[in-house]
């Protein structure tokens, strides 16, 4: 009788347990959703979020707020997210900087793939090199012409050291044999407006922040990343169209959690976030912006994320890349 009220007790416990984990994704989100992004206002990865989350927020009847936590190139937004409480109401929104960091930083205050579980991605930020008016050259293969025929004497902005803007132009610098000299900056917003300016000749930046710009002939854009041309700027060759082979580079973006979320609102936020993606006009705004929506499970998100830290690792070893 004592093992049969036992096992009753032991099965009612269970049910219970059982019932608890359908409830919480059930009734989640339960308050405001927090999505950490490490990039300030304005930037292409927070344009993103704002869009977004203004569609999860009406679908969820309860709001996301963006919190804009910036420094140390993302690695102070993405440590906050990593010591949250995994209940699903703090989310990242991590660029490729996530894969990029493990090979800058002989120690992270996280893991990026131990401390976070991957819920979906949600666009890859297409990314372009400009050159100010005042560099003449209109074209990849003239570029690489002047560079080599003036050694050091040509210089490119980033946001920093292994930032998504100094890969790809070592990247270049790497597949060309060019030799050309970077200029580092706090923030991808200096470093462009210095570009803009004229203070700087040229660096890689995102598309979205460079229609505007381009249109009006304060910049001139040379290439896209991609491998196929962007509907925001159509007339833009790829680097592979425009003479360097296997060249590619895409500034992905999508959402984590914290590690020991629970599987079911993970599946929930998964679902959510490819709703939204997938809701009217979204998608068309996002493409004007100059996005390439993606989606995909959250296993091909981490696979992406390993593939990434290991691609990444090779390239900041053969560049010679420092953070200082």
């Amino acid at each position: 009788m004592l093992r049969t009220t036992s096992a009753i007790r032991c099965c009612f416990m269970l049910g219970a347990s059982l019932a608890a984990v359908c409830a919480s994704a059930q009734n989640y989100p339960a308050r405001p959703v927090r999505a950490v992004v490490p990039f300030t206002a304005g930037s292409a990865a927070d344009s993103l979020a704002r869009v977004i989350g203004q569609k999860l927020s009406e679908s969820w009847n309860q709001q996301m707020v963006i919190d804009n936590r910036t420094g140390a190139n993302t690695i102070i937004g993405t440590e906050a997210v990593a010591k949250a409480p995994p209940d699903g109401h703090t989310m990242l929104l991590a660029n490729i900087s996530l894969a990029i960091n493990p090979a800058l930083y002989n120690k992270l205050p996280y893991d990026a793939i131990r401390d976070f579980t991957p819920v979906s991605l949600t666009a890859a930020i297409l990314v372009v090199l400009v050159v100010h008016p005042s560099l003449p050259v209109k074209s990849i293969k003239e570029l690489v012409a002047l560079a080599k025929a003036r050694p050091g004497q040509i210089n490119y902005a980033s946001g920093g050291n292994g930032s998504a803007q100094h890969l790809p132009m070592e990247m270049l610098r790497l597949a060309t044999g060019i030799n050309i000299v970077h200029v580092p900056y706090k923030g991808l917003g200096p470093a462009f407006n210095d570009v803009l300016g004229g203070q700087m000749q040229m660096m890689f930046t995102g598309v979205s922040n460079v229609v505007q710009y381009a249109k009006a002939g304060q910049v001139r854009v040379l290439a896209i990343g991609s491998l196929k041309r962007s509907p925001a700027l159509p007339d833009v060759p790829t680097f592979v169209e425009a003479g360097v082979p296997g060249f590619e580079f895409a500034a992905w973006a999508g959402y984590l959690v914290p590690a020991g979320t629970p599987k079911d609102i993970v599946a929930k936020l998964h679902g959510d976030i490819n709703g939204a993606l997938n809701a009217p006009g979204v998608r068309e705004k996002l493409t004007a912006f100059g996005f390439d929506v993606i989606a995909g499970t959250p296993e091909q998100f981490a696979r992406l994320i390993n593939n990434d830290i290991a691609r990444f690792g090779k390239l900041v070893k053969e560049a010679g890349i420092r953070v200082e």
